[in-house]
């Protein structure tokens, strides 16, 4: 009678819906009639790895410690001299677990015996328990990408889909956590409403076919949930920013990857998604300075980079509660946090104009209603999301949510990107989730799905989550 969460890496609900409808992805359809398909909002940055916390963890990303796919450690706790940097593209990925609050608790910690598929948190995971961690799986894995081999990841995805139904069947494991991740690799190549992106959604869908057989035919499918989400959208690229190399051309001294290495940098340019970007300033120092101490020397930065018509936002952080959001054209305003004991609040204060498009001042929202305010415009729960990455520790002085039709990198890529993610536009945060079961009550973000995965199975749910169960 396990739990199984399946994710649908890089799926955007509305050609999930269409698929549908149109008849492509019968078993995805049949639990859509048993169960039910919403919409709801993903956490910021909306990019593998970091967007994989909320479905685990319950948690937003950045508090707990992955503030991006790249980063730069401040505090030189963590990472190696002589760059102190992270990034989850390649080998570093398996410090993913270590990275993360050891305070914040895991569904497999908490619900285990658990059985993992290219889960990339695997905390409380027995290591024979987590499929696709092998040397030769490594080295496949490492091959297909680095070649940018895309119908590879598809093949990749039917077989880990047929492992993970043997192995449900086989170690009857009480939470199943499975990523794949087709839809996103060949939306990157080939754009997201491209015909290889359907067969990637076809394999989620005879996935979930297979896991069904095998759990009916056990005995086990009215005791089981199956449930369908992604962790991002998608959305089209036609023009690709260097950042960092546009800092070096305007006289900064650069660490970004995968040329960490040297001397005499000031700058820090961590992409991930690759539309959305964290900047870390004067690097030498230990603790992390805020926006009003820094801008007298970096003012001129940020009025440049609002220039660029790849930025759509600029988050300027003040403190720990309250960031500037600054968009071209569009003005200013501040987005503050309001933390008591027993509840947190939002609010948003216009300087001038209305960066967000929120229509004007809000003030004292809770978590619901914050999200409810936003979830119609073009940033869907942008004050929570806003509010929590940048008083991140990691988060850098200055984030940048890239412009429609642009991302943040145009080298080092081994698949070309026609289409990408991470920013904060509703293409990216909006994303599915497909239940076999009717929610009673209606889902609004995927930090909703741990504390409600640990109801389903009547386990408890711990304090501190940033998520509410749909049942």
């Amino acid at each position: 009678m396990p739990l199984i969460i399946l994710v649908a890496d890089g799926a955007r609900p509305d050609s999930l819906a269409s698929a549908l409808d149109d008849g492509s992805l019968p078993a995805l359809a049949r639990l859509r009639a048993e169960g039910g398909l919403h919409t709801v909002t993903t956490a910021f940055p909306s990019v593998t790895g970091p967007a994989y916390a909320p479905f685990l963890m319950g948690r937003y990303p950045g508090p707990i410690g992955l503030p991006g796919l790249r980063w730069f450690d401040r505090e030189r706790r963590v990472t190696s001299f002589p760059h102190y940097t992270r990034s989850y593209v390649g080998s570093e990925m398996r410090k993913v677990d270590s990275d993360l609050d050891p305070s914040a608790p895991t569904l497999f910690e908490l619900a285990g015996p658990g059985l993992g598929a290219l889960n990339v948190i695997g905390r409380g995971l027995d290591p024979r328990a987590r499929l696709g961690r092998s040397p030769r799986f490594v080295s496949r894995a490492a091959r297909t990408h680095f070649s940018g081999n895309v119908r590879g990841w598809l093949q990749i995805d039917r077989d880990i889909g047929a492992e993970l139904a043997r192995r449900v069947i086989s170690d009857r494991p009480r939470v199943v956590f499975c990523a794949l991740t087709g839809i996103d690799k060949t939306s990157h190549a080939e754009g997201h409403d491209s015909p290889i992106v359907r067969e990637a959604m076809r394999i989620v869908d005879e996935t979930a076919a297979l896991l069904r057989s095998e759990l009916e035919r056990a005995g086990e499918w009215e005791s089981s949930h199956l449930w369908i989400v992604s962790d991002h959208g998608h959305s089209p690229v036609r023009q690709h920013e260097d950042l960092a190399g546009l800092l070096r051309e305007w006289g900064h001294g650069i660490i970004a990857h995968p040329w960490v290495f040297g001397s005499g940098r000031d700058v820090a340019v961590m992409v991930s998604g690759n539309a959305m970007g964290h900047l870390y300033l004067e690097l030498d120092r230990r603790q992390r300075p805020w926006w009003p101490e820094l801008a007298p020397r970096w003012e001129p930065l940020a009025a440049a980079l609002l220039g660029r018509p790849s930025v759509d936002l600029l988050l300027l952080p003040h403190d720990v509660d309250r960031c500037e959001v600054r968009a071209p054209g569009r003005g200013g305003a501040f987005v503050e946090r309001h933390r008591s004991d027993s509840d947190t609040r939002y609010s948003y204060h216009p300087t001038h104009g209305d960066p967000l498009g929120l229509g004007g001042e809000l003030a004292g929202l809770d978590a619901s209603a914050a999200h409810d305010a936003c979830v119609g415009i073009d940033y869907p729960d942008a004050l929570v999301q806003i509010s929590h990455l940048a008083g991140a520790a990691r988060s850098g002085e200055m984030m940048i949510s890239a412009a429609r039709d642009w991302d943040l990198r145009s080298r080092y890529e081994p698949i070309p990107h026609l289409s990408s993610h991470g920013a904060l536009h509703r293409e990216h945060m909006l994303v599915p989730l497909l239940t076999s079961s009717a929610a009673r009550r209606r889902p609004r973000r995927t930090v909703d799905i741990m504390p409600s995965a640990l109801e389903a199975m009547g386990l408890p749910v711990p304090p501190g989550l940033d998520g509410r169960s749909f049942f």
